[in-house]
């Protein structure tokens, strides 16, 4: 049996690939890959290595979560060194402690490769830090995109009273929701927000509105794409340094 390494792809940019996950990558037998993760990745890999996409879309997907982690398993029983690919990092929304377990009960060695979490690297690409002295010295990251199966909300929204900034992955179609949600708990209709798409990479566009206009603002832009809540937004008039004008 082989060893998986479960390894985050970082956000976008290929230069974000950590060291470590570049060296597996390039050892790998096969990678199981997902589509947030660069393809240009790929072309690390050594001559013969298989790759196997269980990418997921809106609305579509390649592959259920419970046949990703038997396909990941399966290549452990067949492969010496097995990388699952995931964008981002593994742990944050990546759903990489179920493929863990998945794997443990099943005896197979793993490995987890953190990698740039989106939450963070996007904003700064796009000039927002997620922490400013005197303005905000905490943040919060929280799922856009909740389980179906659930009856009831898991997001606490009550709890977003603060001066945290938010960050919401993979809420694009859900924004109106949750700008609705973030004005019914207080927060003024002209609380800053961001909406940056495909942060990181060349084809990255960052909109700016409030809580308000926002939706209007940012409805047409392409996935994947992540909400910044927060008065941070407003810093990207001195910071923005990536995206051309």
């Amino acid at each position: 049996m082989g060893k998986v390494y479960l390894t985050g792809a970082g956000p976008g940019d290929i230069e974000l690939l950590t060291v470590k996950a570049l060296r597996v990558v390039k050892e790998a037998d096969v990678i199981i890959y997902d589509r947030l993760a660069n393809p240009e990745i790929l072309k690390e890999a050594k001559n013969g290595c298989e790759f196997i996409y269980v990418g997921k879309e809106d609305s579509h997907h390649t592959l259920p979560q419970e046949e990703i982690n038997e396909a990941i398993y399966q290549a452990a029983l067949k492969y010496e060194n097995v990388v699952r690919l995931k964008g981002g990092d593994p742990f944050v929304f990546g759903r990489g402690g179920e493929e863990g377990i998945y794997l443990r009960e099943r005896n197979i060695r793993f490995e987890f490769i953190p990698g740039v979490t989106s939450a963070i690297a996007v904003p700064e690409y796009a000039g927002i830090p997620v922490t400013h002295r005197g303005i905000t010295v905490s943040f919060r990251v929280v799922t856009g995109h909740e389980s179906k199966n659930k009856d009831q909300s898991q997001i606490p929204w009550e709890n977003y009273k603060s001066d945290d900034t938010i960050i919401f992955l993979m809420g694009l179609h859900r924004l109106k929701v949750i700008c609705r949600k973030l004005i019914g708990i207080g927060k003024p209709k002209e609380y800053p927000v961001a909406v940056i798409s495909k942060g990181t990479t060349a084809e990255a566009k960052t909109v700016v509105g409030t809580l308000e206009d926002i939706y209007e603002k940012a409805k047409d832009l392409p996935t994947p794409a992540l909400i910044v809540v927060g008065e941070v937004v407003k810093l990207r008039e001195q910071l923005s340094w990536f995206e051309k004008a």
